[in-house]
């Protein structure tokens, strides 16, 4: 039997595959501030009573698995995430010491999608996307093979 969450008058399980993205892709999330970030998500999210079961942090854009009430729109939740953590980058990362406006670390919106029965899977596609990317970029590298007037090549797609 699954373990359900309980509120006063509801059992529930609402769980949700979040991605975002930073707002200028130039910039990357490595190092401490990767650390930082894994801190803080997990601290912000239990403000909002919700907990992240499992997440990535990619060099360009984040996944989360996160378990939120009923009572809370998604919406909320993530854009509370979100803006707290770009306020929080910018205290600790970019001396920032005051309230500020115009701040902007991540992309307005995000993708989310709700997980059904196939938890185990989502997670499973999250943990695994570094791998995925590894390979990905390895793919880009054999595939922009430079031939000797200067302009890219594809490689044969041979079979």
């Amino acid at each position: 039997m699954k373990n359900y969450q309980s509120l006063h008058h509801t059992k529930w399980d609402c769980k949700y595959h979040v991605v975002f993205i930073l707002k200028r892709r130039k910039e990357k999330i490595f190092g401490v501030l990767r650390k930082h970030l894994g801190d803080i998500f997990h601290e912000l999210a239990k403000q909002k009573e919700s907990r992240i079961e499992v997440g990535h942090l990619h060099l360009a854009h984040v996944h989360i698995c996160i378990s939120i009430p009923p009572k809370y729109a998604v919406s909320n939740v993530i854009g509370y995430i979100k803006g707290k953590s770009a306020i929080s980058i910018a205290r600790n990362f970019m001396g920032r010491r005051r309230d500020f406006s115009g701040e902007n670390f991540w992309a307005r919106g995000y993708f989310v999608s709700t997980i059904g029965l196939d938890e185990e899977g989502v997670k499973k596609y999250i943990r695994e996307q570094e791998k995925e990317d590894e390979r990905l970029d390895q793919l880009k590298l054999d595939f922009e093979d430079q031939s000797p007037s200067g302009t890219h090549k594809p490689a044969p797609l041979g079979g």
